[in-house]
Parts: C-alpha cells; structure tokens; sequence
C-alpha cells in the first residue's frame, strides 16, 4: 500500500535525516520526498501491509515537521448522455 502526505519539509538536508529516521523505524517502508512539489509530498510505501499513516505523522512531527494525508483524487468525468 501507498500513502501520501502532504508536508512543510522544505529542503533537502532535513528530508534526508527524515527518510532515514522513518526507515530505520519501519524497515518494510520505502519512502521518498517531492520537494518540487507544492505540497512538498512525502510518499510511503510499505511492502507488506499497509503504512502507519498515524506513525508517520507523529514522526515528522516528533522532528518539528507539519504532516497530513493527501486524499486520493480521482478526477471526474463529465459525461453527455443526451446524444
């Protein structure tokens, strides 16, 4: 399973110490940061299971980093049925 977070990690130094706190945590995640990204997105994925959101919230903020789940988007298609 995938979870995505949106996060104020803003550069690269401080997403580094944060990949390597949650992996030596959680050794069946693999996880990586956006900073591109407006939301500065951290995905995680736990290859067996399903990830820890909760945890993963309570780590980054345990390091002073704000953290919340990005709900799944899924867009809307319009569709004409008078034809």
């Amino acid at each position: 399973m995938v979870e995505v977070f949106k996060t104020n990690v803003s550069d690269g130094f401080s997403a580094t110490l944060l990949l390597d706190a949650l992996h030596a945590d959680h050794l069946l995640y693999m996880a990586n940061f956006d900073l591109e990204d407006r939301d500065r997105v951290l995905r995680v994925k736990c290859l067996v299971g399903e990830v820890d959101a909760p945890g993963v919230i309570a780590l980054l903020h345990k390091h002073g980093f704000a953290a919340e789940i990005l709900p799944d988007e899924v867009p809307r298609l319009s569709v004409n049925l008078l034809t």
